[in-house]
């Protein structure tokens, strides 16, 4: 009785905030019995459109679209579907749209912003697709697992977006604002999308009736989504290589693009490459249509994967990064990755990942500005050293580090540093970069220049920028105001900046800047929940690649 009692309120708890509407539209209590039917219809389905759309930012929007797309329903989940539909088609028109423009593009800077759009869309539209399928095929029995993954491939399809928009800095004519405006409606429908699900997302947290536990794992200890020859893979002592890439001949190819041939598309089951010591220069580019690769090497010292590309060069900093990775699943290991620009090439990406549920594992990963381009999705480092100057960990995704270091190179004449530079544009975005039980220091020659620059923990490339650092080692070389404005006062009341239980000469927060955004004390509680447990699902996917992890806190 009680399970059946539970299927029956699923559909309710899909979107708990028209409860009131799928449990039945109340009626006026002068309407007629016998009134057309087509009428009532019509009403409960607008009642049910402006009741979704009620915690979003684009009230008007999101009543206007969905009022024309929904028909008559007042079934909240066709509601939501209908929502990402639209969303979908309207980044398809600017897709078009785009390829129009780059024909008049005449700077070749534009050019390449036009044609990272095109790029940067398609993954947006994948993103809201795989939204919809998650509600299309909703299970009850997973309803936190869901939402995680709704509001993180919501939050990417935004960073898409804004990633599209960034591109045109620096550029010439207006094509960018042309493009600004194009995005503006999708813009809007993503982030109404993002609203829904995170009302959903707080109603269930506190909603009476027990959801029951998510089945994080199967029988044998590994995630439900892995499957039997991933199990079989990672079970196994020892890693057989699919391919084998070595310079001197011992392997079937001598370079890193050629093994990725033979990577299927969509593959289900891990592909390994593995790449023999030596240094790779080239470009290596994991595509969105190469999942679950793993891509291992001798060491980070020995296996190196390097390149020079800059925005200095004529690139946008998205197309400097010598490694990319976008397929979801992916990890790497045992590897160096380097951009070899230095300070006077400006934003040059060492590596740029978009990978959903990915992992770097003892990586050294360096460069000047920019050197990781943590774009999108969940993402876990661990025993990683990360080096740069400006920026030099960036991005929009939901990124732990665990046991790494991150050290501040020695930059240009006149410039200062930052470790970091979160750029979470939606105050519902799930995204962030969490520095756990690390160390952040800087390079001998930075120290030896005392005086000359300064280091900060990070600065608010957007307006929602968040970065937590806690249980970590933070060295004397760290300027004791901690962080750093991005321009004036800008973002500094809608930043969200924690420190929690740090030690080290750098650690000291006494004399930290004092902005709105700026979390003076946070509890153990607010803590937890940007652990790998809650912050990035991460017991429901680490497990299974026999990487050590710390789920929750170090004490």
């Amino acid at each position: 009785m009680a399970k059946i009692a539970v299927i029956s309120i699923s559909s309710i708890l899909l979107v708990a905030m028209v409860v009131a509407v799928t449990v039945g539209v109340s009626r006026k209590s002068g309407e007629a019995a016998g009134a057309a039917s087509g009428g009532a219809e019509i009403s409960a389905s607008t009642k049910a459109v402006n009741q979704i759309c009620q915690p979003t930012d684009y009230k008007e929007t999101c009543e206007s679209t969905l009022s024309g797309a929904a028909g008559n329903t007042t079934d909240p989940k066709k509601l939501i579907e209908a929502a990402f539909k639209v969303a979908v088609k309207e980044l398809g028109e600017v897709i078009k749209s785009s390829s129009f423009l780059q024909e008049g593009a005449k700077d070749p800077r534009t050019a390449d912003a036009l044609q990272n759009c095109r790029e940067l869309l398609e993954f947006s539209i994948d993103d809201l697709r795989k939204s919809f399928d998650q509600v299309e095929s909703f299970d009850f029995s997973k309803m936190s697992e869901y939402v995680a993954d709704l509001k993180t491939w919501l939050t990417g399809a935004i960073t898409y977006q804004q990633t599209c928009l960034e591109g045109f800095e620096n550029t010439t004519g207006d094509f960018g604002e042309r493009m600004k405006k194009f995005l503006k409606l999708s813009g809007e429908l993503t982030s109404n999308g993002l609203a829904i699900v995170t009302e959903l997302a707080s109603v269930l947290t506190s909603y009476p009736i027990s959801t029951g536990s998510r089945r994080l794992l199967s029988d044998d200890g590994f995630p439900t989504w892995a499957s039997s020859g991933q199990r079989r893979l990672l079970q196994a002592n020892g890693v057989k290589p699919n391919v084998v890439v070595a310079q001197d001949g011992s392997g079937k190819y001598k370079t890193i693009n050629e093994a990725l041939k033979e990577i299927p598309k969509k593959g289900e089951t891990t592909f390994v490459i593995y790449v023999k010591a030596g240094t790779y220069k080239e470009y290596v580019n994991i595509t969105k249509q190469m999942t679950n690769v793993l891509l291992i090497g001798d060491g980070p010292t020995t296996t190196r994967i390097t390149g020079n590309k800059s925005f200095k060069s004529g690139y946008n900093t998205y197309r400097t990064a010598t490694l990319t990775a976008d397929g979801e699943h992916f990890m790497l290991k045992n590897i160096g990755v380097e951009n070899t620009a230095g300070h006077d090439g400006h934003q040059a990406v060492a590596l740029r990942v978009g990978s959903d549920r990915s992992i770097i594992f003892n990586c050294h990963i360096d460069g000047y500005q920019d050197t990781l381009y943590a774009h999108a999705h969940r993402q876990f480092y661990r025993d990683c050293t990360i080096t740069g100057t400006i920026d030099f960990i960036f991005g929009d995704s939901a990124a732990l580090f665990q046991n790494c270091k991150m050290v501040v190179r020695k930059p240009g004449p006149n410039q200062d540093c930052m470790v970091t530079a979160q750029g979470r544009t939606d105050k519902r975005g799930v995204s962030g970069i969490v520095i756990q039980g690390s160390i952040i220091t800087v390079a001998p020659e930075f120290a030896a220049a005392a005086g000359e620059h300064k280091a900060f923990l990070g600065r608010p490339w957007k307006n929602f920028s968040r970065t937590v650092i806690m249980e970590s080692q933070i060295d004397g070389g760290i300027d004791p105001a901690g962080w750093a404005p991005w321009q004036g006062d800008i973002y500094l009341d809608t930043l969200w900046y924690a420190e929690y239980k740090n030690k080290g000469a750098g650690a000291n927060k006494s004399k930290r800047v004092n902005w709105p955004g700026i979390q003076k004390k946070i509890s153990a509680d607010v803590a937890q929940t940007f652990t790998a447990r809650q912050f990035i699902d991460g017991d429901l996917w680490i497990p299974s690649t026999g990487i050590a992890y710390l789920s929750g806190m170090k004490s």
